[in-house]
């Protein structure tokens, strides 16, 4: 784990005391969270939705799972993991930020999930659950914004029963320079200023896609996978590697 008195990270292109990005990314989705998901749409055309499903549909979650659904803000992914889970089956909702969550509790509520689902304030880097209690563990869009990437696997691994599964879905590494070079204008000239027009926040935005090129890219995530001690590892990149889906397994 990251010796907070000590070390700098990267809160977008800015180098901060790895103490204060927790705060610094709080900010950020508190100021963004009534909006979060129709700018998701303006951003990607609401490509993301298509993303989304596919990674609950590739997921392998089955009926009477619990799982932990980290990151999950405002309920998209718990609202598609819902019919995989059946009757008997429980979602667990954390995020690190209170404004995401209380969104996300009235959409599951008003989606009709009430009594299969809780909402946990909670840091990924130390997750609140007891070890092997959790059938498996999402994160859609979020590990980006942790502090310590590598704390946060160690601590899905922790969490995970034998056999369990871990599914990251996040802004990966583009394979094709033209579309690369595409891309990166879209989003450092074009994205920022949609932020802007629509939640008057442009620099929260301006993080947001700094943060995306400051991730790991597919192969430095995958090792990040298997240091964490999961196994069977790998990943599916979607769209050209805009977007990529990890996995692993505790065995």
């Amino acid at each position: 784990m990251i010796d907070m008195q000590d070390k700098t990270t990267h809160f977008g292109f800015k180098e901060v005391p790895a103490a204060d990005k927790e705060k610094l990314v709080g900010k950020v989705f508190t100021s963004v969270a009534g909006k979060y998901d129709l700018m998701n749409d303006l951003m990607s055309g609401g490509v993301h939705r298509l993303w989304k499903r596919h990674f609950v549909a590739a997921s392998g979650i089955r009926e009477g799972q619990r799982v932990l659904d980290l990151a999950g803000g405002t309920g998209d992914i718990a609202q598609l993991l819902m019919p995989r889970l059946g009757e008997s089956g429980h979602v667990i909702i954390g995020d690190i930020n209170q404004a995401m969550l209380e969104v996300g509790q009235d959409r599951m509520i008003d989606a009709g999930f009430f009594g299969r689902f809780e909402i946990q304030q909670m840091n990924a880097e130390a997750l609140p659950l007891e070890d092997n209690s959790i059938d498996a563990v999402t994160m859609a869009f979020g590990l980006r914004n942790v502090t310590d990437k590598q704390q946060a696997l160690n601590e899905m691994y922790r969490v995970l029963k034998p056999g369990g599964k871990a599914l990251v879905l996040e802004f990966s590494q583009v394979n094709n320079s033209l579309l690369k070079q595409l891309y990166q204008f879209y989003s450092f000239k074009i994205l920022p200023e949609i932020g802007h027009w629509v939640t008057n926040d442009r620099d929260s935005y301006q993080y947001l896609v700094e943060s995306i090129e400051q991730h790991p890219n597919q192969e430095t995530l995958q090792q990040m996978f298997e240091q964490a001690g999961l196994e069977m590892c790998g990943y599916e990149n979607l769209s050209a590697g805009i977007v990529a889906i990890h996995t692993g397994y505790k065995l």
